[in-house]
C-alpha cells in the first residue's frame, strides 16, 4: 500500500469535483455543497466545461486547467466519460479518484470499470468505487460526498459497501450517539477494497476502532492478512450469508459451506468481531471504540435491581461468558455498601436503596480488584436517586480506580433523566445502553476480540509430505479425463501427506480380491471403485465385515451387479479391498475451495451429526494443530470427544494433527482441488490414534 497515495485519496488536502454543478438536485451540486457545509479548509476546484463559477468557486473547463496540485478528484460525470477523465487526472498528477458515478459493473459494464482502473494504475493513482457516496472525515472537516452532513464525531471509522445504508448510518450516528471520525463508501471495489481500507485506517491516528458493513469480499485471504496484522479492533456486519457457490456440491462439505460459516471462521481467524445486525454493529462499535479488550473471563455485574441483574445473567450465558460468584474477599467488602437483604455474590445487588456513594465505592473497589476482568453496571431509575448523580459516581469510580486495561459497560433503565445521564457517560468515554442485554453483549464483543487475538497461531508447514507424488496422481487422473477421483486415487494423495488411511488396494478380478483379502489377515470391506459413483452406499456398492474366500467372491459379483444396475455406463475400475478398521467414534473432515477465501477445511462428528444436525465448523486453510484443537471444541458435539458421561476421552491430539495436515494438503493443492471428504474418520481412545476409512477428492474443472 502506497501510504502517500492513500492519504491523498482518503485525507485529501485539495479536491477537484469533476462534474460539479450549480443545479440543486444534481449530485455534482451536492458534493460541492457538502464540502462547503462540512467546513473543508483545503482548495476546492469545481470542473465543468459549461460554467465559470460554481457555488462561489472558480470553475475550470478541465482538470488539466486547475493551477494548483490536486490530491483527490471526486468524479460525478456519466460512466462513459470516466475513463477519459481518469487519464486527464493522471496527467494532472492526482493521487486518488473518488468515483461517485454509477453505471459500471453493477449494471453489467465491468469493461468501463476495468478500463478506469487500468488507466489509473498507469499513473500510480488509486480508485475508490465506483458507485459510491463518497468519503467523510471529521478530523479533516471533509465531506466529499452527497451525504447531507458529517457524522457525530467519535473515535470509530466505518467502511460500507452499501451507499443507501451509508447515508442512513451517517444520520443514525446522532440518534444512537455513536461517534465516527471517518466514514468511507466503498461501492464496487474495483480497486481499493476492504483490506486496503483496514490497513490504512489502522495507521490513521484519528481512528480507534474499524467498523465494516460487508456484502462480499473480492479477495478474502488478503482481507484476512490485513485484518490479522491490524493493531485496532475490527467489527464486521456481513449480509448475504445464505448459500453461495455450493450448488450441486457432490461432497457433504460443499452442501454445508454456503451458510455463512466460512465467513464466521475467516473473521474469527483474522481477529474480526462479528455483528449480528445494524443495531448490534452500532452497539458493539461504541464499546470497542471506547474500551479496552476483556482479557479474562471474570465478569462482575453490579446493579440496584434484582430483575435487571437476572436479565444480565441470562445474557452473559447466552453470549458465552461464564458468570461465577465473586471471591469471598470481594463479597465481604461489597456487603459494607448494601443492606442485609442485598447480595454480594454476582450479580452484586446493592438494592434500590443504593445512591451515588454505594455505587461509587462498590464500582471503584470491584474494578480495581485482580479477580475482575470486566464490569457491567446496571441502574434502574428510582424516585430516591438522580441518574446524573449515579452516572457521575460511576465515572468518578472508574477514574479513581486507576484501571485503564479493563472494560466497563453501563445500562440505565428509566426515562428521560436516565437517557440524558447515559449520553453524558458516552461523552465521557463509558459506553451506556438502555438494555442490560446490550451492555452485556458489548462486553462480550470486547471479550471476543481479546480471545480472537490471543488464539491466533502461525502455521508451520509439515516438511515430511510429498507434494510431487500427490500432483503426479492428479496429473494421471486428468490425463484420463476424470475430475472425480476414486477412493484408491484419493487415498494415494492422502498418504502423500502422511494421513493415516485404512490399508486399501484395488482388485480387478475375483482372484485378486481373494488374495488381497487373505493378505489383510482379517475381515475386510469391499467397495466399488468408480469415478462415476461417488456415493457408493447409494449404489449398493459397499459390503462390510467380509471374511472368507466364498464371501469375498459372492460380494465381489454382487457389488459389480449393483453398480451396473445403478449406473450402466459407469467407468468401473474394480473393487477396493480394505482392512476392516476397528470400531470407534466417527468424525468427518472435508474441504471446499471457497470462491472468497480459497481452500477451506471443515470438521464435524459423523453420522446424523453431519447429515441432519449439520453440527460442523470451518476454518480457512491451513490451520495449526492448536487451531485444529479449537475446531474440535467448537461443535456442539465436542463433549463426545472429550469423554462425556464416563466415556474414555478420544485421541484429540492425534485428530488435531490429522486435521492440520489435511488443511495443508488442500492448501498446497488448492489450484487443483475443488472439494474433498474424509468420511468416516475413526477416532480411537486417547493415545490410540485415528484412521481414515474413506476418502473422496473432486478436482477443479480445467
Amino acid at each position: 500500500m502506497d501510504l502517500e497515495v492513500m492519504n491523498g485519496l482518503l485525507r485529501p488536502k485539495s479536491i477537484a469535483v469533476i462534474g460539479a454543478s450549480n443545479t440543486e438536485g444534481k449530485i455534482g451540486y451536492s458534493v460541492v455543497r457538502s464540502l462547503i457545509e462540512g467546513g473543508y479548509e483545503g482548495p476546492v476546484y469545481p470542473v465543468n466545461p459549461k460554467s465559470d463559477e460554481i457555488q462561489g468557486f472558480k470553475a475550470y473547463k478541465s482538470v488539466l486547467d486547475v493551477p494548483g496540485e490536486i490530491d483527490a478528484a471526486a468524479i460525478v460525470v456519466p460512466a462513459k466519460f470516466v475513463p477519459q477523465v481518469t487519464r486527464e487526472c493522471g496527467e494532472k498528477g492526482v493521487k486518488g479518484l473518488i468515483v461517485i458515478a454509477s453505471g459500471f459493473s453493477e449494471i453489467g459494464r465491468a469493461d468501463l470499470e476495468t478500463q478506469t482502473v487500468e488507466i489509473a494504475h498507469e499513473y500510480g493513482m488509486r480508485v475508490l468505487g465506483p458507485n459510491i457516496v463518497g468519503i467523510l472525515s471529521n478530523s479533516d472537516k471533509c465531506n466529499a460526498s452527497f451525504a447531507p452532513f458529517l457524522p457525530l464525531p467519535g473515535k470509530a471509522a466505518l467502511v460500507s459497501q452499501s451507499g443507501a445504508l451509508f447515508i442512513a448510518m451517517d444520520a443514525s450516528t446522532y440518534i444512537r450517539r455513536v461517534g465516527f471520525d471517518k466514514m468511507i463508501s466503498i461501492g464496487n471495489m474495483s480497486d481499493v477494497n476492504f483490506g486496503d481500507t483496514v490497513s490504512w485506517l489502522d495507521q490513521d491516528e484519528s481512528t480507534g476502532c474499524i467498523s465494516l458493513y460487508i456484502e462480499g469480499l473480492k479477495d478474502g485471504r488478503r482481507f484476512m492478512e490485513n485484518a490479522l496484522t491490524a493493531s485496532k479492533p475490527i467489527i464486521a456486519l456481513k449480509s448475504g450469508t445464505s448459500a453461495h457457490g455450493a450448488a450441486a456440491a457432490a461432497s457433504h462439505t460443499g452442501s454445508l459451506a454456503g451458510s455463512g460459516k466460512v465467513y464466521d471462521a475467516a473473521f474469527e481467524q483474522a481477529g474480526v468481531v462479528r455483528a449480528s445486525d445494524l443495531n448490534n454493529l452500532f452497539d458493539r462499535t461504541l464499546a470497542m471504540s471506547l474500551q479496552p479488550p476483556m482479557q479474562g473471563d471474570s465478569l462482575l455485574i453490579v446493579t440496584n435491581g434484582g430483575g435487571v441483574g437476572v436479565l444480565a445473567t441470562d445474557s452473559a450465558e447466552r453470549y458465552g461468558i461464564p458468570l461465577r460468584f465473586a471471591p469471598e474477599d470481594v463479597q465481604t467488602e461489597l456487603r459494607k455498601y448494601m443492606p442485609e437483604f442485598g447480595s454480594a455474590r454476582n450479580p452484586v445487588d446493592l438494592t434500590g436503596m443504593a445512591g451515588r456513594d454505594w455505587y461509587q465505592v462498590s464500582v471503584q473497589y470491584s474494578f480495581a480488584h485482580d479477580w475482575v476482568d470486566g464490569l457491567v453496571v446496571l441502574y434502574c431509575e428510582t424516585a430516591m436517586t438522580d441518574p446524573q448523580d449515579i452516572a457521575e459516581g460511576i465515572k468518578a469510580a472508574v477514574d479513581g480506580s486507576g484501571v485503564t486495561d479493563k472494560p466497563i459497560a453501563v445500562s440505565f433503565v428509566g426515562g428521560e433523566r436516565s437517557e440524558a445521564a447515559m449520553r453524558w457517560l458516552v461523552e465521557n468515554g463509558i459506553p451506556a445502553y438502555n438494555e442490560p442485554d446490550t451492555a452485556v453483549n458489548a462486553i462480550a464483543a470486547l471479550r471476543e476480540y481479546a480471545r480472537n487475538q490471543n488464539a491466533a497461531q502461525s502455521f508451520v508447514r509439515y516438511q515430511d509430505v510429498d507434494e510431487a507424488a500427490a500432483r503426479a496422481v492428479i496429473t494421471k487422473v486428468r490425463s484420463e479425463g476424470d475430475r472425480a477421483m476414486t477412493e484408491i486415487e484419493s487415498k494415494a494423495i492422502f498418504e502423500a501427506y502422511r494421513l493415516p488411511v485404512a490399508h486399501t488396494r484395488l482388485a480387478t478380478t475375483e482372484d485378486e480380491a481373494v488374495a488381497k483379502a487373505v493378505a489383510a489377515n482379517g475381515p475386510v470391506v469391499l467397495k466399488i471403485v468408480s469415478p462415476d459413483i461417488l456415493h457408493k452406499s447409494d449404489a449398493g456398492g459397499v459390503k462390510v465385515n467380509v471374511e472368507g474366500e466364498e464371501a469375498v467372491r459372492k460380494y465381489f459379483r454382487e457389488i459389480l451387479a449393483n453398480a451396473k444396475a445403478y449406473k450402466p455406463d459407469a467407468d468401473i475400475h474394480g473393487i477396493a479391498v480394505q482392512e476392516m478398521a476397528p470400531w470407534g467414534t466417527e468424525v468427518i473432515l472435508g474441504s471446499v475451495n471457497d470462491a472468497t477465501f480459497g481452500p477451506t477445511v471443515m470438521f464435524g462428528l459423523g453420522g446424523i451429526f453431519v447429515e441432519i444436525l449439520k453440527d460442523v465448523t470451518f476454518r480457512v486453510a491451513p490451520v495449526s494443530p492448536e487451531q485444529s484443537l479449537k475446531m474440535l471444541s467448537d461443535i456442539n458435539g465436542a463433549p463426545i470427544l472429550e469423554g462425556a458421561r464416563g466415556e474414555t476421552p478420544k485421541d484429540r491430539k492425534a485428530l488435531a494433527e490429522v486435521l492440520s495436515r489435511y488443511s495443508q494438503m488442500i492448501d498446497d493443492l488448492g489450484d487443483e482441488i475443488l472439494e474433498t471428504d474424509a468420511n468416516p474418520v475413526i477416532v480411537y481412545d486417547e493415545g490410540d490414534g485415528v484412521c481414515i476409512v474413506d476418502a473422496r477428492i473432486i478436482l477443479k474443472a480445467e
